[in-house]
């Protein structure tokens, strides 16, 4: 199967180096609408649908290729192989930054920075280390949600939007979420919320942006500067946001971030590619 049918990629712009941007849970490409334009006069851009969600090709959705992000991962590495033109730029919402993790970690040299944005390693508190929730939390919260999967959805898409003084948005992710097949989200939620990947993220070596909500009830401001302490070449930006999407609620302040970000590494980015 193509990976551009599976995936629903699309390719624009064009440039010395290629941002791949991957949407999180329960969303789609389209969440990248107010961020990706502002880069695509400048760079080659792609942007693509998980597979299980937005218009990916369902019948691709294979049970045991995606019961761990490896197979998100892979499915990175095959995009960016069939996509990318030059040295790329992996932008990461929420779960698909960990993904952009492991795919850099499966192919040294594939990715030559990260944008990691609301990124959480592992959502459990473990001894020191605070991911926000506890086991028995995450637990009650996959248990609703494979017991009434609209119904949580409508609960809890707003709470994770954020954004109170726009509503609509959290309005358009519950329907993003209602969208979404009810099966492989349950999945793809215990895959998200029961992974941890703080040994992957110690590993990688590519100069990181970790942009940070100050208010963020999924990845709280601990989980941004543990990613900050653990990543050698990090940079972390806490902007003035409530919420887990602030690519939609605070569009501008993600765009100046990744700016000066791309402009603080693009020697080393384009002369390793």
């Amino acid at each position: 199967m193509s990976v551009l049918i599976r995936n629903n990629v699309r390719v624009r712009g064009s440039g010395p180096a290629t941002l791949v941007f991957a949407h999180g849970f329960g969303c789609d490409q389209n969440m990248w609408r107010l961020v990706e334009p502002a880069f695509s006069d400048a760079y080659q851009t792609v942007l693509f649908d998980i597979v299980g969600c937005g218009k990916s090709d369902l019948a691709a959705y294979d049970v045991a290729r995606y019961s761990s992000l490896k197979g998100y991962a892979q499915d990175i590495i095959e995009i960016i192989e069939e996509c990318a033109d030059g040295p790329v730029i992996f932008v990461g919402h929420s779960v698909s930054a960990m993904a952009g993790v492991l795919a850099a970690n499966m192919r040294p040299g594939l990715i030559g920075a990260h944008v990691m944005v609301g990124p959480s390693p592992s959502y459990i508190n473990d001894g020191d280390y605070f991911g926000g929730f506890s086991r028995e939390d995450i637990e009650s919260l996959l248990e609703t949600l494979e017991s009434n999967y609209l119904g949580w959805s409508s609960a809890m898409a707003p709470a994770i939007m954020g954004a109170p003084e726009q509503p609509e948005l959290g309005a358009e992710l519950t329907n993003s979420f209602c969208q979404t097949d009810p099966e492989i989200a349950r999945r793809f939620a215990r895959v998200t919320f029961l992974s941890d990947n703080r040994s992957d993220v110690a590993k990688l070596d590519a100069p990181a942006l970790i942009i940070q909500s100050n208010e963020d009830i999924i990845a709280p401001v601990e989980v941004g500067e543990y990613l900050h302490r653990v990543i050698p070449h990090s940079r972390l930006e806490v902007i003035d946001n409530v919420g887990h999407c602030p690519h939609l609620s605070a569009p501008d302040l993600c765009i100046d971030a990744i700016r000066s970000f791309l402009a603080s590494v693009q020697d080393r980015i384009v002369n390793a590619g």
